[in-house]
């Protein structure tokens, strides 16, 4: 994965859009940058945006929301209104860019934040939720968010700290820098699972031993079975004299109840009798009138009926003879009006001629006017469709109008057809149609032309700019060699002596005693070695090797500096080769293409070259004008056209509004309704609705003469042969003997109250002879002594069963708890058999990783990861210097890291006695490893380099930068270094530059 470029804008204090593109100078030139700055001026902002972009996290802040900038106030520049980070990379599946922005609405407020990711190889936005966003750039990457922190942005300080850590920091530090927490949790769940288990089990056994305590002797469930058994027994007899004595007092229960019984029956008896003596007083003679008539009922029911029969009829014919004379009345009315809408006297049996005939005419009338209009309205459409170009609408109330400006219209067309004619003077004007189509191609053929003369511009430009990139690079490729010479030159002379120094002090060692005796010798006494006591050589004893060492310090300082100066000559001589190489490949390539362009723009365009010459602009414009100009030209053709095809169609417009007028004036002093139709035929329905009424009233009158005769007949004879009858029975007159006759719903009711109360008599008669017998053979069947004494011996009986029950359920309780007792005991034994089998594993698991905080697994996975750390950064580290390799302490040495001398035959030093240099090489060399680790098998070739540099002495900030520059140098990384140090700007040519202003907002500079 390769960082190509970083857009943002208004992030943080860097207000504004900034542009960081790594795949145009200087990056292209040199891959090692600065970015540099004082603190605080956002030198971490572009790191931030990176992440942003990604993943929507943020190193200080983590995971981005609307909510978090709000609180925070972060992100958003102070006063903005949007910002947005864009980060565009190139991975195994292609390059993509991944766009992070948000923005404040109308109303004020902050919206949500968004993000997208484009596919630039095809340009397409990925189809994607904005939350599914950062996963998909884990996915084209290959790494998530926090490995990509690791990969990427190398904090070599926390490194520094690590190498001199003890074991128990260091442990906690690489569990901070890995990320490998998780494995001191798996350690503390192993412990707490076994322990949650083992105190399940522990629970139970515990459980058990409170239930033993519970439990009975095998003599005390003996005995207490044996008690059960006697107490059950000794229950039968009391039980039986309960139930006697309960019979007794359910007997003398009955008697009472009996006597009661009789008492309530013998009320009920005398209330039915009072009833019916008082149904008597009410209902006795009519019931006996209605009695007397009811042998000829149907005959005084007939009677009643024939004479309701004749007085309703006698109304009805009333009725009927004042709607007819009202039916005469509405028929002379119709008549009149039927005159006066046919305009002409009209008598009864002229009338559906009549109404007929002034229909006709009016439809004839009606027929011609709509026919008039359909052919005003024809040629009104045939008008609009030939006159559809032209700027005039149809005035259908004065049609005169629109013929005076179709005049104006030709009159106007024909002058412009005029101005045009001189502009297309070289057109075929009778061939327009295929003019136009000539005219076209030849236009599109001029664009063409002019793209095509715009790219060779184009590819004139790019080869200048090109030519300029090789001009300047040129002089510093030819000097370089000669420099790199002279830093050769410069190192051996700096090695030779650094050799003849390294002699002269091995030579001083051996002398080392003998200068040590020199050194003390005085004149008179005597030498340790010879006994002379005169001594011509003590004075003028040389001086230590102080001098020598002095030497040594400067001769491998200056060492260092031209090592440097080789190393970054050496680099810079590939960079700029291989950019000489690239410009010349492109160069070539774009002359080919200008030839090439060149080419097709003279054989593909010569026969319009012949037209208009080679100024291909002013080719499109005299076109463009010409197109227009006949264009122009058929348009006004086109109107004369119209107007002398609309000028006849308004002559004859104008001559059927005239007659269609004419026609409506006649229609409409006859007739000024609007349906004709409707209006005829709802006066003939209206004059034959009339006339059948009166005829079906007249029928109705005649059948109800019939009808009143017929029943005044039948009602005469009734009564004759029902007077004889009543008189018989005591009544003086049919009317009287009528009014005795009860209706049937009426007699059935009195007769049934009458009948239910005879039965309910004769019910309590029955009832209180049944009882009497009952209560005797009850009294026969009664003991002598009272319910009281019996309800006592009762009483007692049952207090002393009671008593043996209460202790039969005591003893029966004891003995179920033991028996309940004894089957937990055997089923929790059998659920701790069982889990003991599961915890078996939890056991084995828990010695293996678990202890209360975790520590065991997670110094035995910390061990690993320091292994495997090790192992990788001993790789970098034997790309950055063959002297040391780095090693954990064996058991008696100190618990820091080691690093093992090998040009000192594979010595071990601890970290904390190397030098600053050593010590940054070496934490250089852990966070590459560890960004190896993190990465795994994904290429990074974008790295950001943080902390440390400020800490750094001038020499020992030399050889880093040297360092770092041979890494750029052997694996083509593209490596950010950020700091605030003001050496690294005369080192480091390609810088991002920050500063800050007094508004506490920053700006960004690429030098």
């Amino acid at each position: 994965m390769k960082i190509l470029k970083i857009e943002f804008s208004n992030i943080n204090s860097l207000k504004g859009p900034s542009l960081i593109d790594f795949t145009a100078p200087p990056f292209t030139h040199s891959s090692l940058f600065a970015i540099t700055g004082p603190t605080g001026s956002g030198k971490s902002t572009i790191l931030d945006v990176i992440s942003l972009a990604l993943f929507n996290h943020v190193p200080r802040l983590g995971k981005i929301s609307r909510n978090e900038i709000l609180s925070k106030g972060a992100i958003l520049t102070r006063n903005q209104k949007e910002a947005f980070a864009k980060v565009t990379y190139e991975s195994k599946t292609g390059i993509y860019t991944s766009h992070w922005n948000i923005s404040t609405a109308r109303t004020g407020n902050l919206r949500e934040y968004d993000m997208e990711i484009i596919n630039e190889g095809t340009g397409a936005v990925l189809d994607l939720k904005k939350s599914d966003v950062p996963g998909k750039n884990e996915e084209l990457i290959g790494l998530n968010y926090n490995q990509f922190i690791k990969s990427v942005l190398l904090a070599q300080g926390e490194f520094a700290q690590f190498l001199k850590a003890k074991k128990d920091e260091r442990g906690e530090l690489l569990e901070k820098i890995t990320g490998t927490g998780i494995y001191r949790q798996l350690g503390k769940m192993a412990w707490e699972k076994h322990k949650l288990v083992n105190a399940e089990i522990q629970k139970q056994q515990d459980e058990i031993a409170v239930i033993n305590k519970d439990l009975l002797e095998e003599e005390q469930l003996v005995e207490i079975t044996a008690k059960f058994q006697e107490k059950e027994k000794n229950c039968l007899p009391l039980e039986e004299e309960i139930k006697s004595l309960e019979k007794n007092v359910e007997l003398k229960n009955t008697i009472e109840q009996q006597l009661k019984e009789i008492d309530k029956i013998s009320s009920e008896k005398k209330r039915a009798e009072d009833s019916l003596k008082e149904f008597i007083d009410g209902y006795g003679l009519q019931l006996q009138q209605h009695e007397k008539v009811r042998d000829f009922a149907e005959e005084l029911r007939d009677w009643k009926r024939l004479t309701l029969d004749c007085a309703n009829l006698d109304r009805d014919f009333k009725s009927r003879s004042q709607r007819k004379n009202e039916t005469l009345q509405q028929l002379q009315d119709c008549l009149r009006d039927i005159s006066g809408f046919t305009k002409l006297e009209t008598l009864q049996e002229e009338v559906e001629t009549r109404l007929e005939e002034f229909s006709e005419k009016v439809r004839n009338l009606q027929e011609e006017l709509k026919n008039k209009g359909s052919e005003f309205k024809h040629l009104q459409q045939i008008f609009k469709t030939e006159t559809r170009e032209l700027a005039c609408d149809l005035n259908e109330r004065e049609p005169a109008s629109t013929r005076k400006e179709l005049q104006e219209i030709k009159a106007a067309s024909e002058e412009k057809i005029n101005t045009l004619l001189p502009k297309l003077q070289e057109v075929n004007l009778q061939e327009t149609g295929s003019e136009k189509i000539r005219i076209k191609k030849n236009l599109l053929l001029a664009r063409e032309a002019v793209s095509h003369s715009e790219k060779i511009d184009t590819i004139a430009d790019e080869i200048n700019r090109l030519n300029s990139e090789e001009n300047k690079l040129l002089p510093l490729v030819k000097e370089l060699p000669q420099e790199i010479k002279v830093a050769e030159g410069k190192v051996r002379t700096c090695r030779d002596r650094i050799e003849i120094i390294s002699l002269k002090k091995q030579n001083e060692l051996l002398l080392k005693d003998l200068e040590q005796h020199r050194a003390h010798l005085i004149d008179g006494e005597p030498c340790p070695l010879c006994g002379a006591t005169n001594h011509p050589f003590a004075e003028g004893v040389p001086a230590k090797g102080d001098k020598l060492d002095e030497e040594l310090k400067e001769a491998e300082e200056n060492y260092q500096i031209w090592s440097g100066k080789l190393t970054a000559h050496k680099t810079t001589l590939n960079l700029h080769s291989n950019s000489l190489k690239e410009i010349n490949r492109q160069k070539e390539a774009r002359q080919q293409e200008l030839k090439e362009q060149q080419r097709s723009l003279a054989e593909n365009y010569r026969e319009l070259q012949r037209e208009g010459g080679t100024n291909w602009k002013k080719v499109c414009e005299n076109l463009d004008n010409t197109l227009e100009s006949l264009e122009k030209y058929e348009k006004q053709q086109r109107s004369l056209q119209c107007v002398e095809t609309g000028l006849p169609l308004i002559e004859k417009m104008m001559e059927i509004s005239a007659e269609g007028k004419e026609l409506r004036a006649k229609l409409e002093s006859i007739y000024t309704g609007k349906d004709i139709n409707a209006d005829t035929q709802k006066l003939q329905t209206r004059w034959t609705r009339l006339t059948e009424l009166d005829k079906a009233i007249t029928a109705e009158i005649g059948e109800l003469e019939k009808k009143i005769e017929t029943a005044g007949s039948q009602l005469t004879t009734l009564e004759k042969d029902l007077s004889g009858m009543v008189r018989e029975k005591g009544f003086e007159n049919v009317t009287l003997a009528g009014n005795a006759l009860l209706p049937d719903p009426e007699y059935h009711k009195l007769y049934q109250a009458r009948e239910n109360i005879g039965r309910e008599i004769s019910k309590n008669s029955q009832s209180l002879d049944l009882l009497n017998s009952q209560l005797e053979r009850s009294r026969q069947a009664d003991v002598k002594d009272t319910k009281e004494e019996l309800s006592l011996r009762q009483q007692e009986s049952k207090s002393k069963l009671e008593s043996l029950r209460a202790e039969c359920q005591h003893l029966n309780r004891l003995l179920l708890n033991d028996r309940e007792n004894r089957e937990k005991i055997e089923k929790i034994k059998k659920e701790i058999s069982g889990k003991e089998k599961e915890i078996k594993r939890w056991r084995l698991l828990n010695e293996l990783i678990g202890d209360s905080t975790g520590k065991k697994f997670n110094d035995f996975a910390q061990d690993l990861s320091l292994s495997q750390l090790l192992h990788l950064a001993n790789i970098r580290l034997r790309d950055l210097s063959d002297r040391y390799r780095l090693d954990k302490p064996e058991e008696d040495e100190d618990d820091g890291l080691v690093a093992i001398d090998e040009h000192m035959g594979g010595q071990r030093r601890s970290v904390k006695t190397l030098s600053g240099g050593e010590t940054f090489l070496l934490s250089l060399s852990m966070a590459l490893a560890l960004s190896d680790l993190a990465s795994r098998n994904v290429e990074i070739n974008s790295l950001f380099i943080d902390e440390g540099f400020g800490t750094l002495d001038p020499e020992t900030l030399d050889q880093t930068l040297d360092t770092l520059e041979k890494l750029q140098a052997e694996s083509s990384k593209t490596i950010g270094i950020i700091s605030h140090v003001d050496s690294l700007k005369e080192r480091i040519a390609t810088q991002i530059q920050l500063t800050r202003n007094g508004q506490g907002y920053s700006s960004l500079e690429i030098r």
